[in-house]
């Protein structure tokens, strides 16, 4: 007997009816404050349509772009209950200037919009952007990308782009992290004759076995890595965002633990210090986060929330001092709160992670020079033949130049000699490299005045009064995006 199974039928049309009867709307404020620009994103919903304003991962792209334009996020306040959506950004350009650019105004309010209908469009990605011929551009959909993870080990970065070089690809863009003992990379590659991407099958193939070879001798038996090469196309994931993904799927969290050897606590240590607190009564998991303040520190932390699968229904950041707080009420995004150990301690350590990874070690040097096809294998072999190891890297093509920060220990771990420092700028040529005297800090010690860390902050929103919620941002002070 055939069993007839029903379904109920849902109209395609209807989905996007809230939309065409609300379309969203970006505000850009230049009014109510002195010192920065308002970017708003309100809308009035009915309830059940709340949860799909809020889809997973939303916040996220919306700080990814203010982020991506170089924009100093100065606070910011997330509330979506009562049948409101609303996300409010206090931003300033690097300089401490508010936004004036009609052209960057026009591109905020298109490319806000179009994330919350599900990424930035083609036309949205057309539209000229002044931050686009400066910096990066963090998701290539043009080129081939070769993601590896592993055991970082000197030397490694600078073989791998010396292949890439020898077998005839263009490097044009590249970033990689360091964290506990292990590295991630992405390299944006391009066909080094002709240009454009590299699509024979084959090609890509023996590419990929190329850098197998390399990666595998820096590798003992046993020990994780892992190399691939990705086709160009449409919806690729932010670099950044990326890189998180690949250093949490290679475990590199599991070493992370609280100040004490604890977790969850914020007992008298000075470094980042991640509590969690259950709201019973209105059904959230409440996680404050507090660590020194420094750039991207709200997108880092908001894309390890969204890759452990959790929906943040308020939010609130701030900043005393050096230090920045953030506190979060989230759900999984099944419904579900962080009810076990297992589980905050997971979330913690991916916390910690997440901010760690971008923490910068050692010396800064920045590399501007004329673009050409082995140019990063020969930056980075200056590096290696001296004796340094890359703990964070960054490059891109800008036209016919290229440009590039780096981030450089010796061997041991230590600061960078002087004279070392003088061979570099020599090899790659004096003209092309602007070096940052100042060594980058190794760790997360910060302390006030009196040489105690200031107590914890109070529980911000523990009353659930939103409707508060503009009278208490004034509160706030800055945190870096």
């Amino acid at each position: 007997m055939e069993i007839m199974a029903y379904q109920p039928y849902f109209d395609p049309d209807f989905e996007s009816l809230i939309e065409r009867i609300h379309p969203p709307r970006v505000c850009i404020d230049n009014d109510s404050c002195q010192d920065c620009t308002l970017v708003k994103f309100p809308e009035q919903l009915a309830s059940k349509l709340v949860d799909s304003a809020n889809k997973h991962g939303i916040l996220l792209e919306m700080v990814q772009v203010l982020t991506d334009l170089d924009l100093v996020i100065s606070k910011s306040y997330i509330s979506s209950d009562g049948g409101w959506f609303m996300d409010v950004f206090h931003v300033t350009d690097q300089l401490g200037n508010k936004l004036t650019d009609e052209t960057l105004i026009l591109y905020i309010q298109q490319a806000l919009c179009t994330n919350r209908k599900g990424g930035i469009s083609k036309e949205v990605e057309a539209c000229p952007c002044p931050k686009k011929n400066g910096r990066p551009w963090h998701v290539s959909t043009e080129h081939t990308a070769v993601e590896m993870t592993g055991v970082d080990r000197p030397g490694l970065l600078s073989e791998m782009s010396a292949v890439l070089s020898d077998l005839g690809c263009q490097v044009t863009a590249a970033v990689a992290w360091t964290h506990n003992g292990r590295v991630a990379c992405i390299i944006y590659i391009e066909d080094g004759s002709k240009g454009g991407r590299i699509t024979e099958p084959s090609r890509v193939t023996y590419i990929e076995e190329q850098l197998e070879i390399v990666v595998e001798a820096h590798h003992g038996e046993g020990e994780r890595r892992s190399v691939r090469l990705t086709a160009p196309m449409a919806g690729r994931t932010h670099s950044e965002r990326r890189l998180h993904q690949l250093m949490y799927a290679d475990r590199d969290y599991e070493l992370c633990r609280g100040c004490d050897g604890s977790f969850g606590h914020w007992k008298g240590c000075c470094g980042i210090h991640v509590c969690i607190e259950s709201c019973k009564e209105k059904g959230y998991s409440v996680v404050n986060v507090r660590c020194l303040d420094r750039p991207k520190l709200l997108f880092d932390t908001v894309c390890a929330l969204t890759e452990l699968q959790y929906v943040v229904f308020h939010a609130a950041v701030s900043s005393k001092g050096a230090f920045a707080d953030q506190e979060y009420f989230i759900r999984h995004e099944d419904g579900c709160t962080l009810d076990t150990e297992i589980e905050r301690r997971k979330l913690t350590r991916s916390l910690i992670a997440a901010i760690e990874r971008r923490v910068s070690h050692g010396l800064r040097l920045d590399i501007c020079t004329q673009n050409r096809l082995g140019l990063l294998s020969d930056v980075t072999r200056v590096f290696r033949e001296n004796g340094l190891s890359i703990s964070r890297a960054e490059i891109w093509k800008n036209g016919e130049r290229a440009a590039g920060t780096f981030y450089v220990m010796d061997a041991s771990g230590h600061e960078v000699n002087s004279n070392t420092v003088a061979l570099i700028r020599q090899e790659i040529g004096g003209s092309n490299v602007v070096v940052n005297t100042s060594q980058a800090s190794s760790s997360s010690l910060s302390r006030t005045s009196s040489g105690s860390l200031d107590e914890r902050p109070k529980f911000s929103l523990g009353t659930l009064l939103w409707s508060q919620l503009e009278r208490l941002s004034s509160n706030f002070s800055s945190i870096r995006s």
